[in-house]
């Protein structure tokens, strides 16, 4: 079947002229012009208020700088800092072999683990406990010679220098004992 526009396929109503399909037109009213209050007085408000107007172009001027970007690339954006700052210097690490009061908690040692050593000295020296060192890694578990020891086990700690000095000290004086961090 094809559709011609002399015969409309559904309908029955004789066919209108091309273009004549389109609703009426009708007419727009007339409307006053719209007026936007104090348009004219802007500008003598703006001469008013001059320190609006400066901190106005100083907000705009400040963003046109931002946006434009530094200078140089090398420098950093933003407000200069008043103290620089100060670069850490790398902490040297040495190898502390220590002498652990207990040979079994040694022997759950691994290189690679954190513990911290805790310093405890002798009930009739005062019986106090401190930390000596926080953190240190084992380095090395060196096996134990002829079985268990009653002077305990050695373990190689990597810990900085002024730690193995303290280390140092504490064994000399009290027994020490790890806790696995």
């Amino acid at each position: 079947m094809s559709f011609t526009p002399s015969s409309p396929p559904f309908s029955s109503l004789p066919p209108r002229p091309l273009g004549t399909d389109a609703p009426a037109t009708c007419e727009v009213p007339h409307f006053a012009p719209v007026r936007v209050r104090g348009g004219r007085h802007q500008l003598r408000r703006l001469v008013r208020h001059r320190r609006r107007a400066v901190a106005a172009g100083l907000a705009v001027t400040a963003a046109a700088l931002v946006a434009a970007g530094p200078g140089h690339a090398d420098r950093a954006r933003g407000h200069p800092v008043a103290d620089p700052v100060r670069e850490h210097r790398a902490v040297r690490l040495v190898a502390a072999p220590v002498r652990i009061a207990d040979g079994a908690t040694v022997r759950l040692l691994r290189p690679g683990d954190r513990v911290d050593v805790i310093a405890a000295e002798e009930p009739v020296a005062g019986g106090k406990a401190w930390l000596v060192a926080r953190g240190a890694r084992v380095t090395k578990v060196p096996e134990v010679l002829g079985g268990a020891s009653e002077e305990g086990a050695l373990v190689v700690l990597s810990v900085p220098r002024a730690t193995a000095t303290r280390l140092a000290g504490a064994s000399a004086t009290a027994r020490l004992a790890v806790t696995l961090c």
